[in-house]
């Protein structure tokens, strides 16, 4: 059932958000993955802002928006109708990277399929805000919906503004790790590759009397002849000279 607001004053909602915050910011210090980050946000706005009664993450993908995280499955049906349609609240909301703020009435103005499949699913208001990463890259948006056509006031958009600046921070440092990651492990296999790289030049050079350019030029004219990337080559032949 809906909550009102006389039921949460500010001040109660303002310290409910700020323990929802710490807790998102717990997800990435436990290193979970990016699903759980954005299913942590739609369950704590879904707690701390009145009337919310369903809560969804709308990611954009290069094959389209998606819905990465909700509260149930009415959203997941809303999104998929918002997405067919091409408009409504959460798109919005990412192309002007401003939040969204609509009445039912209004709905049908803007987005008239949209708000028929909206109303169709005991859906009446809806406000969304963009998550935009530090680098200005529009992650996609969190969005809420009511069934109640004047539940969202300035103050939810407020609540809501706190909840995808906090994202938008979680999201980037959890990108700059993942990267971060990516690269140290992208590093210890060129030097890998390197050592292995090194021990074929050896091998070619003690059985050849060849200068070690020389053992690097047949390493590349054999990768290049065959299609064959240089470390397999250089692994071949190590392989070949262990053998009994």
């Amino acid at each position: 059932m809906p909550v009102s607001i006389d039921e949460h004053p500010p001040a109660a909602l303002l310290d409910e958000a700020s323990e929802a915050l710490e807790e998102l910011a717990g997800v990435l210090v436990d290193d979970q993955s990016l699903e759980d980050v954005l299913q942590q946000l739609a369950e704590s706005a879904a707690r701390v802002i009145p009337e919310a009664e369903n809560v969804g993450v709308t990611v954009l993908t290069p094959d389209g928006p998606i819905t990465a995280a909700a509260t149930d499955r009415k959203v997941v049906s809303v999104d998929a109708d918002q997405y067919a349609a091409g408009d409504g609240p959460c798109l919005e909301a990412t192309r002007l990277r401003k939040p969204v703020r609509v009445s039912l009435e209004e709905g049908r103005e803007r987005w008239p399929d949209f708000a028929i499949a909206a109303e169709r699913a005991g859906v009446r208001a809806y406000l969304s805000a963009p998550i935009v990463l530090a680098d200005e890259d529009v992650l996609g948006s969190l969005n809420i919906y009511s069934s109640e056509e004047d539940a969202f006031n300035p103050f939810d958009e407020a609540l809501l503004r706190l909840f995808v600046t906090a994202a938008s921070t979680a999201i980037t440092a959890f990108r700059r790790y993942d990267r971060s990651r990516e690269l140290i492990e992208h590093l210890q296999r060129a030097l890998v590759s390197r050592g292995e790289i090194d021990q074929a030049k050896g091998v070619l050079m003690g059985a050849y009397g060849i200068t070690a350019d020389e053992a690097f030029a047949r390493l590349v004219t054999e990768s290049q002849q065959h299609n064959t990337k240089l470390r397999e080559v250089a692994r071949n032949l190590l392989a070949s000279v262990r053998r009994p």
